[in-house]
């Protein structure tokens, strides 16, 4: 191979390299900015739209850059690999430290999308002189799309899993170091003064190695800042980011920075969940779950001797595995996801109950809030008609429906898009400290007979078995003029930002 030829497909090379990790860079910005604020579309579209600007800000720029372009080149991809892999670092470090802290964000996101904007006209410009122009372009973008498909592929399957997203990023820093370094060491008779060129990659590579060694320390730090909570549990499913913290005798559940139970009042939320379908309902004997992967739901239900099987729906297999596995978090659901009565299933519930055949008595949804379009469509019109193909005539169906103090509107668009499957539906509230007036729709395609309780056991926490109580809302809870939630609009996702982000 000549010396020409290898030089190309060294920086050719360096292209698929630059696609990877631009991109990589930014899902971390985009995933990270989803863990810590929330509403993952609009953050992922606000990210990826600073993103592509500043890339064009820095193609622009680059015609401006003049001298030694390998040189140059080089140093870009030392200071991208400094910039991109120590961004989700210093996030994590200051999002409870700083006001700003979107400014920041967007400032790390628009630096290094100007200075991989400025790596590909820098490239082309270097090889001009030395590849006929017609393949240069074509070569040079190859290589980039190619780099970026692979970034897209492995970021949710196998980086953040294994990694985590402050790990991810720091890996790819590390590799776009390495890159910077293996040119200056092939290309050594282009490059004059190479070694200070040298000495800088080498810094930046320990710095970034020993930001890598010691990933856990710092997001145990910067989650201990977080919560202010001793953590037991931190770690990265393939859909989420799972943290268990202890205080006192306080166990709480946060997935994705949010609070999904605490110890001490979740039995308030559970009870109130389980026990008005369970003590209603016509047929118990097969009940459905969907969501749920705590097992708490579960433990409520198994209290009925008349169940005799219960499937449970939950996407997240790391997330139940934990719940069957962990003493502490068995402790918490009385072990409930390994009884003889439960099966547990790790699918997407929609397409789940698009193929079960399977008709149930009673069906319990405990979806996660609708934060974002993804678990919004379990909450659309569609997946209510779907569902109530796999309902008994006098089946009953118990749905989590978010706070109709914080989220009126949010509330009543759930409500309502129930009803208009199921047209026998009764909304109904409790209080639970941890999260303040909760919130809860009961639906059936036939009447209930006037809440008549048909079962109970004893020994409940709260639950009295008058539904009735727990069926009245004040004036700040209302919310009469809502729209249904179609899989087309989503329009609940649009109230529940509007409202929860004025909570926050």
């Amino acid at each position: 191979m000549d010396k020409r030829k290898r030089f190309e497909l060294l920086l050719l090379g360096a292209v698929f390299t630059i696609a990877t990790c631009g991109l990589i860079y930014e899902l971390v910005a985009g995933a990270l900015a989803s863990y810590l604020l929330g509403d993952s579309v609009k953050q992922f579209s606000f990210i990826i739209g600073v993103y592509l600007f500043a890339m064009g800000i820095g193609s622009y720029l680059a015609k401006f850059l003049t001298g030694n372009l390998l040189r140059i080149f080089i140093d870009i991809e030392i200071l991208i690999g400094l910039v991109g892999g120590l961004s989700s670092v210093v996030l994590f470090l200051l999002f409870e430290q700083v006001d700003f802290f979107q400014f920041v964000l967007y400032l790390f996101v628009f630096v290094t999308g100007c200075l991989v904007g400025l790596e590909i006209p820098l490239l082309m410009n270097i090889l001009k002189d030395r590849v006929a122009f017609k393949d240069l372009v074509s070569n040079v973008f190859t290589f980039d799309y190619i780099g970026a498909l692979l970034a897209s592929i492995l970021f949710p399957l196998f980086l953040v899993p294994k990694l985590g997203i402050m790990g991810t990023s720091l890996f790819f820093g590390l590799i776009n170091i390495s890159i910077a370094w293996l040119l200056c060491r092939l290309l050594r008779h282009e490059l004059p003064k190479r070694y200070w060129l040298e000495g800088k990659a080498i810094a930046s590579f320990l710095i970034l190695l020993t930001c890598f060694i010691f990933t856990d320390y710092i997001q145990a730090f910067t989650e201990n800042k977080l919560y202010g909570e001793n953590i037991i549990i931190s770690k990265n499913t393939r859909y989420q980011r799972m943290v268990l913290t202890h205080k006192n005798d306080d166990y709480r559940l946060y997935l994705n920075n949010n609070l999904q139970f605490s110890s001490a009042d979740e039995y308030r939320y559970h009870e109130s969940l389980v026990h008005p379908a369970l003590s209603l309902a016509k047929d118990v004997s097969d009940v459905l779950i969907l969501g749920g992967g705590d097992g708490m739901a579960v433990r409520e239900i198994l209290k009925y001797p008349q169940v005799k099987s219960i499937t449970l729906i939950d996407l997240d297999q790391q997330l139940t595995n934990a719940f069957q596995q962990n003493d502490v978090l068995k402790k918490l659901n009385h072990n409930s996801l390994n009884h003889p009565k439960v099966r547990v299933f790790n699918a997407d519930a929609y397409q789940w109950i698009k193929t079960n055949t399977k008709k149930y008595g009673v069906v319990i949804i405990d979806f996660p809030d609708p934060s974002n379009y993804s678990i919004g469509k379990l909450y659309a019109l569609n997946f209510y008609d779907e569902l109530q193909k796999r309902l008994l005539p006098n089946a009953l169906v118990a749905v989590q429906s978010t706070s109709p103090y914080f989220a009126p509107k949010s509330f009543w668009c759930i409500h309502q898009t129930i009803k208009a499957i199921l047209p026998h539906a009764q909304a109904y509230q409790t209080y639970v400290p941890s999260f303040g007036a909760w919130g809860f729709t009961l639906a059936s395609p036939q009447p209930f007979q006037n809440f008549a309780v048909r079962r109970k056991v004893e020994k409940l926490r709260f639950y009295n078995y008058k539904f009735t109580d727990l069926t009245s809302f004040s004036r700040d809870m209302l919310a009469p003029e809502v729209e249904v939630n179609k899989l087309n609009n989503q329009i609940l996702v649009r109230y529940f930002d509007e409202e929860w982000g004025n909570v926050q």
